[in-house]
C-alpha cells in the first residue's frame, strides 16, 4: 500500500484531470504514480514536461536503448511500478522476453550489444553514485555531446522517478508479465 494516498479525481486541477484522461485512453487507467505527484500540481507540470522531453520521438537515443536503460534503473532501484510499465515499453519496442529477463545479469549474458553494455553500465553507475573517469572516456568515445545529455538526462530521471515511487510503494500495475527474480545483478 502506498505511503500517500491519492485524491479523488474531481479534486485535482483540471490540466491534470485530462492528463489522466489521456493516461485512461492510452493505458486503460489512470496510473498511481501520476495520482501521486498530482498532488503537487506544480511538480506534476514539471515532471510531465521533463519526461515528455526525455520521451521523444526526436531524441538521439534509440527508443529501445532508453526502455533497455530505463528497465535497469528500475530494476536497481526496487521500483515494481517502474519495473512492470518500462518492461513492457521495451517489449513494444522489440526486445524480445529472452534479453528482458537477462537484464539484471547483464554482464553475463551474450545478449546484449557493446553499446547497450556501455549504456547500462553507465545506467549502472550513475544509479549508484560511481561513475568514473575511466567510463567517462568510454562514453565520449562513444557518444556525441548531445547523445551523452541525453543519455544521462533520461538515466537521471528514470532514479527521480523510480525512487519517488519506491519510496512510496506504488505497486505494478500489470502492464508485463515478468518471472520474480533478484535485480541487483551485476
Amino acid at each position: 500500500m502506498s505511503l500517500v494516498s491519492a485524491k479523488k479525481l474531481a479534486d485535482y486541477p483540471l490540466f491534470i484531470r485530462l492528463f489522466f484522461w489521456k493516461q485512461r485512453r492510452t493505458y486503460g487507467r489512470v496510473l498511481d504514480p501520476g495520482l501521486l505527484w498530482g498532488r503537487s500540481q506544480w511538480v506534476f507540470a514539471s515532471v510531465a514536461l521533463l519526461y515528455g522531453a526525455l520521451n521523444r520521438s526526436g531524441s538521439p537515443i534509440a527508443p529501445a536503448l532508453r526502455a533497455l536503460v530505463t528497465v535497469r534503473v528500475s530494476q536497481i532501484n526496487h521500483c515494481a511500478f517502474c519495473v512492470d510499465i518500462n518492461s513492457a515499453t521495451l517489449q513494444k519496442r522489440g526486445v524480445g522476453q529472452d534479453r528482458i529477463e537477462a537484464l539484471a545479469d547483464w554482464r553475463g549474458s551474450a545478449l546484449f550489444s557493446d553499446d547497450e553494455r556501455l549504456a547500462l553500465a553507465w545506467a549502472e553507475a550513475m544509479t549508484l553514485n560511481g561513475v568514473d573517469e575511466a567510463l567517462r572516456e568510454r562514453v565520449r568515445a562513444r557518444w556525441s555531446a548531445d547523445e551523452i545529455v541525453e543519455l544521462t538526462g533520461l538515466i537521471a530521471f528514470q532514479n527521480l522517478s523510480s525512487k519517488f515511487n519506491a519510496a512510496l510503494d506504488v505497486p505494478a500495475q500489470g502492464f508485463c508479465r515478468l518471472p520474480a527474480r533478484e535485480t541487483i545483478g551485476g
